[in-house]
């Protein structure tokens, strides 16, 4: 008689918010999204200036600037994954009267912990500190990697065109 076996049920990974002492491993994992996106460029004199602003946005209660991590199993503060994401004021519009925006950045799982389901629960983390915050709009750029997990999200592709100045 053959066997069937059930596939394991999925443990929810332990999602907690990022404090300061995160601060170095936040931004090793964006080091790794930033290099997936660029390969090669291998130009880190923005680490520690962004090290300090996450020290210091991460630091006390009810900032602009939220973090929500996954810890590596059994290696408590190495970071297996990382959402990062702000809330802007701007003026109200059609759909968002109160003019708030969040904006999701430096969605990043290290390569050795992918495909477990962090960076989705980390999202899913986000918006709702994004919901709570009365914030309706979210924004986000998305590597062709990260879109189908973001269109499960509910995000959709808008008109924006994008466009950059350096000064």
């Amino acid at each position: 008689m053959d066997r069937i076996t059930e596939p394991r049920p999925r443990v929810a990974p332990a999602v907690r918010a990022a404090g300061p002492d995160d601060a170095e491993e936040l931004v090793r994992l964006r080091a790794i999204m930033l290099d997936s996106l660029n390969p090669g460029q291998n130009d880190s004199s923005w680490q520690p200036a962004s090290v300090a602003i996450l020290r210091r946005e991460l630091a006390g209660p009810g900032g602009d600037l939220a973090a929500f991590v996954v810890d590596v199993p059994g290696r408590p503060g190495v970071l297996a994954a990382c959402v990062v994401g702000t809330v802007n004021q701007g003026l109200g519009s059609p759909g968002n009267e109160s003019g708030l925006g969040g904006h999701v950045f430096s969605v990043a799982t290290d390569p050795a912990m992918r495909r477990r389901g962090y960076s989705r629960a980390c999202m899913e983390a986000l918006l709702d500190w994004y919901r709570g915050r009365g914030v309706r709009k979210v924004d986000l750029h998305a590597s062709d990697e990260g879109a189908p997990l973001y269109a499960s999200l509910g995000f959709v592709p808008n008109r924006a065109a994008a466009m950059r100045l350096l000064l």
